[in-house]
This record gives C-alpha cells, structure tokens and sequence, in this order.
C-alpha cells in the first residue's frame, strides 16, 4: 500500500491539534502541515506550540509528508488584490522578496523541529513590472541562499508547479532543477495541475523521477482547476499508480483538499477509502 497523508489546509476552520486528531482518525498516517494561519504561519508559532506538535505527533503516531509553505496570508495585514502567493520570490519589491526567503527559511526551520523532510513553495506570479527573462533572473538570484540553508537542516525544498505562476509547467521545473544542480532542490508534484495544464501525469512522474519529495493528490474536472475528492473527477489512476512504480517512489501521496473547509472530516475519510481501494 502506497504511503497516504492529508493536507491540514482542508482544516482552516479547526486548530492545527484537532485537524492532527481527525487526520489520524480518517486512517491516514501522514500529514502536511499549513505553514499559514490558522495552523504554524512561520512568524507566529513558537517553542510551545511546535513542543504541543511535535509531542501530538508522536502520540497518534504520524509523519510528517510536507511542510505547505506555497502561500502567506498571515503575512498581510491588509490582503492587496493578489494575495495567494504574494510575498513571493519574484516579486518586483525587494523588501517581499526578502519577506518571502525569510518565511521559506523559519518554515524550513520548523520542518526540521517537526521531523519533515521537505518544505514546499512556489514561484509566484509575473506582476506588473517582472517580466519572465526578469522573472527567471530573481529566482536564480533568490533560491541559492535558500538551499543552502535548507542543506544546513537536512531538509530539502519542493517547487510546486501551479496554473498561472511563473514555473507552472513540470518540464520548466526539471529545467530548474538541472539548472541549480542542488542536491536540496526538488519537486511538490501536484498531479491535479498537471491535469490541468495537459501533462501525462505518468510522464511528469517519469521526468522529475526521484526529484519528487512529495506529491499532492486530488481528483479534477476535466481540465478545471478545482480540487475534487478522488473518485469524483477525472484524473486517471491507473496513469499515477503506473508513474509511481515506474520510478520506485516510495514517499507520501498527500491528498490536498483545501476546497472542503465546510466537512473536511468526510471528505478525508472519502478519499482515504477511494485511494486504499484504487491504489495496490
């Protein structure tokens, strides 16, 4: 059986403990952990907190699949227009830029004191006045110093691949990958943007290979990008479970639910029972 976890983002509307608790309770025996209010936004969560996690953790015995640091809405007092995945590492303001690198290293910091192997991030998007060859060359300059970072912990960092963000295609992420050449940089592969975007699933699992640090798992309609239980959509699960044995991957499938914050409870249990009866 192939190793299942939760994201807790499908729990916004519950403490970060009662959405361990009902994780656990739906039969999974992992967790991505919200790097963002309402659960551990990096600025916020301190030595107790992380001590009442970690201590949680290992009394419902649970791993840890990912820390989701991909947006910061704990960062902004008043959200502007965009506020998703601003801060960001392309934003065309230093000062976000510089925000957005110190969040991804606390969240690293966090990964290491909660037993994570990986924190995930994303690219941003291409505002006004950061054009893509702009864009590429503020990546380039911000990543390094997160990565060496991240090797000082042990902990590596998850590009994730997202519709209408600068690195939004997996083939562009392999670019960066070979590109940085960093032992710590990999993928958070999200089987539902390649859906979207029209990637064989089984052949961005083939691309990336052992790059992948985690994968996000949930159902699609058709080409929408809208996160469905699986067994509700039409992703096809014969082409992930064929990509995840062609490469030997052995780490978590992490179901990310974040569009059921009304029942999240039932939609975890739906998708454990889907996913234990599709996949061998």
């Amino acid at each position: 059986m192939m190793k299942l976890a939760f994201s807790t983002n499908a729990f916004t509307r519950f403490t970060l403990i009662e959405a361990l608790r009902q994780i656990k309770a739906a039969g999974f025996g992992g967790v991505e952990i919200l790097a963002d209010v309402p659960h551990a936004y990096p600025d916020a969560v301190g030595a107790a907190q992380v001590g009442a996690i970690v201590r949680e953790l290992e009394k419902l015995d649970l791993q840890v699949s990912n820390i989701n640091a991909n947006c910061s809405f704990g960062y902004w007092r008043h959200a502007p227009p965009e506020p998703f995945f601003e801060p960001s590492l392309i934003s065309p303001v230093r000062e976000h830029r510089e925000d957005r690198a110190r969040l991804i290293c606390k969240a690293l910091e966090f990964g290491k004191a909660v037993g994570a192997a990986n924190v995930s991030i994303t690219t941003g998007r291409m505002l006004a006045g950061m054009p893509p060859e702009k864009a590429a060359q503020q990546l380039a300059e911000s990543l390094p110093p997160i990565l060496d970072r991240a090797d000082r912990l042990g902990v590596s960092i998850g590009i994730e691949c997202e519709p209408g963000l600068f690195v939004e295609h997996v083939s562009e992420l392999r670019e960066w990958i070979d590109r940085l050449g960093h032992a710590r940089l990999g993928a958070n592969l999200d089987i539902g943007h390649s859906q979207v975007m029209g990637e064989s699933i089984g052949g961005v699992i083939r691309l990336l290979g052992d790059r992948i640090w985690n994968m996000h798992v949930e159902d699609i309609p058709g080409r929408k990008h809208y996160h469905l239980i699986p067994g509700r959509g039409t992703v096809d699960w014969g082409e992930l479970q064929g990509g995840v044995e062609a490469i030997g991957y052995g780490r978590f499938l992490t179901v990310e639910l974040y569009t059921y914050t009304e029942n999240p409870r039932a939609a975890a249990e739906e998708s454990y029972e889907f996913l234990c009866r599709r996949l061998h």
